[in-house]
């Protein structure tokens, strides 16, 4: 009964505001009657006739684990895309310096006349004593701060 009370005291229930098909965050792994998760499992279109209204195809989002990202609509920013489609991570473009060292350790300041009038080599390493070390960093993907939630959807 504490469920249906938090329903409607949230306006989430019956007679809702929010229509049918909206993913909401949820912060529960318990779904309150009538709603669905966000998780790629097919619906039957008959039962949930307004759901349909919003995925004919009578399968869910899955937005387990994912954000939800504004459709461009012809802005140019995610441009490509159709509402619905899913998009891997990506990271925007950039660049990575690299120094070359002198065998004892020390930067080698210009490759050009510098180069010329020492007595050691220059040479890039990828480990040992001197030279530059790339290493991995980071974890699986990049994203921002978060708080995971439950993305639920009103079926009926």
């Amino acid at each position: 009964m504490v469920r249906i009370t938090s329903l409607i005291n949230l306006g989430l229930g019956e007679g809702s505001a929010l229509p049918v098909g909206v993913p909401i965050p949820w912060p529960s792994a318990t779904l309150p009657a009538g709603y669905l998760k966000c998780n790629g499992a097919q619906f039957s279109l008959a039962q949930y006739p307004k759901l349909a209204i919003a995925y004919p195809s009578g399968t869910l989002p899955d937005l387990r684990g994912v954000f939800i990202r504004g459709w461009d609509d012809g802005r140019g920013i995610d441009s490509g895309r159709t509402i619905l489609s899913y998009a891997a991570d990506k990271l925007r473009k950039h660049t990575h310096a690299l120094l070359f060292g002198n065998g004892d350790g020390s930067q080698t300041p210009a490759i050009h006349e510098s180069y010329r009038k020492s007595s050691s080599t220059t040479y890039f390493a990828y480990s040992g004593s001197s030279g530059v070390y790339l290493t991995e960093e980071g974890q699986n993907e990049t994203a921002p701060c978060n708080v995971a939630f439950n993305y639920i959807v009103r079926a009926a």
